[in-house]
């Protein structure tokens, strides 16, 4: 029978068919959103404190142990692995402006936890910004993987199409995640200064491709100036060789989780994945987004990103607020996509998209050379 048609029965006990109505996809103006928009400052800046000082407290713990007790470390390592994604989560509130209520207590805050993470606050938040304008729309954002269309796909090699496979692979998120925060932005500093240097030699304008505009040129070098300045005072400190020993599993590991709870909650069987042309801002956040059902203590180390329907319909409300906000307009995301943790494993088949579906595919999925 086709869709949109119901049989109802009639006096007669004939029976005869009547058009019934699909119901019509939710419209932003549909939700509630103002009532979750306030940001509380003592609740903001009790966040960072119980994120802050345990993880600060942890170096000093784990430096102990490193030495008297070294098979207490791998749970305390974990513990600190959890809090960097914390502070990770954290810094990505203060992008938005959503965690405290003064722009300019986010901008501080967010670069103070940018030098914890390793990471740029103000470059990366711009570039999660362009994410957040861009949802669905794969022919603009790739997403971190940097996926290419089913086409493409098509047209590689099949030595090309192994690498492309292989850099996508679940155990690609270590290295890639210890390049992510310790090796890329040293590097785009680097590669910057390059740029304009020889834009100064040929006597030319200055148009570096590692940042957007001179205020995030600026966040980038005094973030690698107080990193560096970390690096040698711990060195110094305790060690380089101790301070290494713990500095690499932690934030290796850290890049790794919230790649991959960024990547799940984009990437998932039947995400919308659509071109520039028809492509649909509601569509990406109800369809291309996807929701974690977490255990209470990993919704904590996240600060609630796992309901990011919610998140990705209005970025302005605060963290602390977005469960409160999901539970109220729990009627309008149905259609969101839920994963809990036996899902996120499977997500990652999901590195291609496909153009002509406007969705997200695997590579299994492609008919043979």
């Amino acid at each position: 029978m086709p869709d949109g048609f119901a049989l109802s029965a009639c006096p007669a006990a004939a029976f005869r068919l009547t058009l019934t109505a699909a119901p019509a996809a939710p419209r932003r103006a549909d939700f509630e959103l103002r009532p979750f928009l306030a940001r509380y400052d003592r609740t903001a800046a009790w966040q960072v404190a119980n994120t802050l000082v345990p993880f600060a407290l942890l170096w000093v713990v784990n430096l102990w142990c490193l030495d008297h007790r070294p098979w207490l470390l791998p749970p305390l390592l974990l513990l600190q692995v959890l809090l960097l994604a914390r502070c990770f989560s954290l810094m990505h509130d203060c992008g938005h402006g959503s965690l405290f209520r003064s722009r300019r207590v986010n901008r501080s805050v967010g670069f103070l936890f940018g030098i914890v993470a390793g990471i740029p606050q103000l470059p990366w938040s711009r570039g999660h910004a362009f994410h957040h304008r861009h949802n669905g729309d794969w022919q603009k954002y790739q997403g971190p993987s940097a996926l290419i269309s089913t086409d493409a796909f098509a047209d590689l090699s099949p030595a090309r199409q192994r690498l492309y496979r292989w850099l996508r692979h679940p155990l690609m998120l270590f290295p890639g995640g210890f390049f992510y925060l310790v090796i890329k932005p040293r590097l785009a500093l680097l590669l910057g200064l390059v740029d304009l240097a020889v834009a100064t030699i040929q006597r030319r304008p200055h148009r570096s491709r590692h940042w957007h505009s001179p205020a995030e040129g600026r966040d980038l070098a005094l973030n690698n100036v107080a990193v560096l300045a970390f690096w040698l005072l711990m060195g110094s400190l305790v060690g380089a060789g101790r301070f290494w020993i713990l500095y690499t599993p932690l934030m290796t590991a850290a890049a790794a989780l919230f790649i991959c709870v960024f990547f799940v909650q984009h990437n998932f069987p039947d995400a919308y994945a659509h071109r520039t042309d028809g492509w649909s801002p509601m569509a990406g956040v109800l369809e291309g987004t996807s929701d974690l059902d977490l255990p209470p203590l990993l919704h904590w180390f996240t600060a609630d990103i796992g309901c990011h329907a919610m998140h990705h319909l209005c970025d302005a409300i605060p963290n602390y607020r977005l469960r409160e906000a999901q539970a109220r307009n729990a009627h309008l995301l149905t259609g969101v996509r839920r994963l809990g943790l036996a899902d996120i494993a499977g997500c990652f088949d999901y590195i291609l998209w496909d153009p002509a579906a406007g969705r997200l595919t695997t590579i299994a999925a492609q008919p043979p050379a």
